[in-house]
């Protein structure tokens, strides 16, 4: 096994042992960490697990998580390619968006993650998730440009979810994941 996925590993444990945001573990049917290629070149961050990912354990395994792998695979990438992971850990009650609270107590549970990993590029996958590593920008006017967070490039894109109810969106997040492709191949 790998360094990093071993460092990754013991931050989960970590995080359980801390018992963060106990009230949204409570009622959880397990933590969502992350899944995926520990060492990739981009770490995909999304806001919470929904009903589909507390089930099963892992990060935008339903409808969105279906859209997000489509986006992938046009850029000639598989989910394996990518670690994907979410700000908070635990699923929100009838999936709620995240508390600030709930998002604070996980931000450096988050940012060790991201320093354990260490990727070229981070995409943020809705607002939620942008505004927690980049606070005060606007997500319909910074979408699909390149930020820069510590040494790493990011990327905030709207949430696949939000394709699904704006079929609008669906345009510019396919637009938008074209803009990764080429960055990629530059970076």
């Amino acid at each position: 096994m790998n360094t990093k996925q071993v460092q990754l590993d013991d931050l989960q444990r970590k995080i359980l042992a801390d018992k963060v945001c106990p009230e949204l573990a409570k009622q959880a049917t397990q933590l969502v960490f992350g899944t995926g290629n520990s060492q990739a070149q981009i770490v995909s961050i999304g806001e919470a697990p929904g009903k589909n990912e507390d089930i099963k354990g892992e990060p935008f395994v339903g409808e969105a998580g279906k859209f997000l792998n489509e986006m992938l695979e046009m850029m000639g990438k598989k989910r394996a390619d990518v670690y994907i992971t979410n700000i908070v850990k635990y699923r929100p009650t009838e999936n709620r968006d995240p508390l600030p609270e709930e998002k604070s107590a996980f931000l450096p549970y988050l940012e060790k993650q991201l320093d354990i990993s260490a990727p070229k590029l981070i995409v943020t996958l809705g607002r939620h998730s942008m505004d927690v590593l980049l606070p005060g920008l606007i997500i319909g006017s910074v979408h699909g440009k390149v930020q820069q967070y510590k040494s790493s490039k990011l990327l905030p894109f709207y949430h696949p979810a939000a394709a699904m109810y704006n079929r609008s969106l669906k345009q510019v997040l396919i637009e938008d994941f074209l803009t990764l492709q080429i960055l990629l191949e530059t970076i």
